[in-house]
């Protein structure tokens, strides 16, 4: 049989319904319609870390002054982490950099990737710009206009509140982890939780407001042994609350495995106070395991759900499936499992689906997961709507740029929406439903989550954001 009535026979069963598309196009009608209604949400990004914009990472010097430009984006974009673009030198201006660009060939390699891409949406829709046709004259513009736009404040609230439509956003200030400040009023304080879980000697911290030690000494609190600390730490929790955290965060994923071990206390109380030097790595692990045990008690003693890091770090203990002992153990912590478990998304739907007969305490959050790779960001949102009620789904930016939060938005909402435009129109959904679901995990769950956040929502309320001073 040729080609031609293969391709004829293929149209005519499509057309006919017999056989359903692999993949709907983003021009389908059903995608339009559903990305149109997910724009119009106005989200609740549950992740980001977005500097307070005097500090912002990235600013050089130029010739105009100090800011963020277009080297500035790109930077600080996550494709750092696969290819660096040059750095900026203010002798040699826009110019010298894209010229180091192009001889360099920053992004010869990477232009399918997901971690360049996610900006190339931002540059779009944010300056009208195709990045990738722009000549040496549109270089200059656009480098010029991100610089203007980081002159004021006011773009950032413009781009994530307006462009972005996000409503709140969760801000996790690893720069400053226990100062217990937020720099913008869409801001949610997250309590981040590395520092009191590895924190068993003064020395091992170099900023005053990631110290609990500081804390302590700064109100003259005892911390000579784990009783003391174990004190601190609530008095932590307590001030956290307090000052408006309404979650808790962890990354350390990072530096160790996520397998957290029952440990006795008095093996915790042998470490504590000793120079780090003098503690072997079993003895670390040991206060380290000690220690997330307790945050995890203290989690739902002050009803502070529980972010954690998974995949996607140290690739070799960073399996979500590391935490099913630790997540069953304490059925009255409330679970969040950050970017999808990349890359064990499938182990993360079955984490959350085993827990819907257990403890019901495990959510999904897809936070990173499309910047990372939006292929399997959709395969995971597939099969997390398979295996797990749509009330148990939330996502993030995880960004420190307006233009990265941008992007990441767009990506999640392209996503969401291709997923469930290719249910509609396979049957399986009805469009209500979809959209239903959209809002949800664009909205409605982490309302659902923190219900203390729905006295801080404004849009379509009349409520003007007044900017923090």
């Amino acid at each position: 049989m040729n080609a031609s009535r293969i391709r004829l026979i293929v149209a005519v069963l499509l057309a006919t319904g017999c056989v359903a598309t692999a993949q709907i196009e983003n021009g389908s009608a059903t995608y339009k319609r559903l990305k149109s209604y997910i724009d119009s949400i106005p989200a609740i990004d549950t992740h980001d870390h977005l500097w307070p914009f005097d500090i912002l990472p990235g600013r050089v010097d130029t010739k105009e002054g100090n800011g963020l430009n277009l080297s500035s984006m790109w930077r600080n974009s996550y494709l750092s982490w696969i290819k660096r673009a040059p750095a900026f030198n203010k002798k040699d201006g826009i110019d010298g950099w894209w010229r180091r660009v192009e001889t360099e060939r920053t992004f010869e390699n990477v232009r399918a990737m997901s971690f360049y891409r996610y900006t190339l949406l931002a540059l779009k829709d944010l300056y009208g710009v195709d990045f990738e046709s722009l000549d040496l004259e549109g270089i200059r513009d656009l480098d010029r206009r991100i610089f203007d736009n980081y002159r004021d404040p006011k773009w950032l609230n413009e781009v994530v509140t307006e462009k972005a439509n996000i409503e709140l956003m969760f801000n996790d200030p690893y720069w400053a982890r226990y100062k217990f400040e937020t720099s913008y009023p869409w801001e949610v304080m997250v309590f981040n939780q590395n520092p009191v879980i590895t924190g068993f000697h003064p020395t091992l911290f170099n900023k005053p407001d990631d110290s609990p030690f500081r804390f302590a000494a700064d109100r003259k609190l005892p911390m000579k042994t784990l009783d003391d600390y174990l004190k601190v730490v609530e008095l932590l929790f307590q001030t956290a609350k307090k000052a408006g955290a309404v979650c808790l965060k962890t990354t350390l994923a990072y530096q160790r495995t996520i397998r957290f071990e029952r440990v006795p206390k008095e093996r915790a109380a042998k470490v504590f106070g000793r120079p780090p030097g003098k503690v072997s790595a079993e003895e670390k692990k040991n206060f380290e395991d000690y220690m997330m045990w307790r945050i995890c008690e203290l989690s739902a003693k002050y009803e502070l759900p529980f972010q954690i890091h998974t995949g996607h770090a140290g690739i070799q203990g960073s399996n979500p499936m590391n935490l099913v002992d630790l997540i069953e153990a304490n059925p009255k912590t409330k679970f969040i499992l950050f970017h999808g478990g990349f890359p064990w998304v499938g182990e993360m739907g079955m984490i959350v689906m085993h827990s819907m007969r257990k403890g019901k305490n495990v959510w999904a959050d897809s936070v990173w997961l499309p910047q990372i790779s939006y292929h399997t960001a959709k395969r995971a949102f597939n099969e997390w709507l398979d295996v797990m009620p749509s009330n148990r789904i939330m996502w993030g930016g995880d960004c420190n740029h307006g233009e990265g939060i941008y992007g990441s938005t767009e990506m999640t909402r392209r996503c969401i929406s291709e997923v469930l435009a290719e249910r509609v129109d396979r049957g399986e959904l009805k469009e209500r439903h979809a959209k239903q679901i959209a809002k949800q995990i664009m909205r409605d769950n982490a309302l659902e989550l923190f219900p203390q956040l729905k006295s801080r929502l404004w849009k379509h309320t009349g409520m003007r954001l007044k900017p923090k001073d």
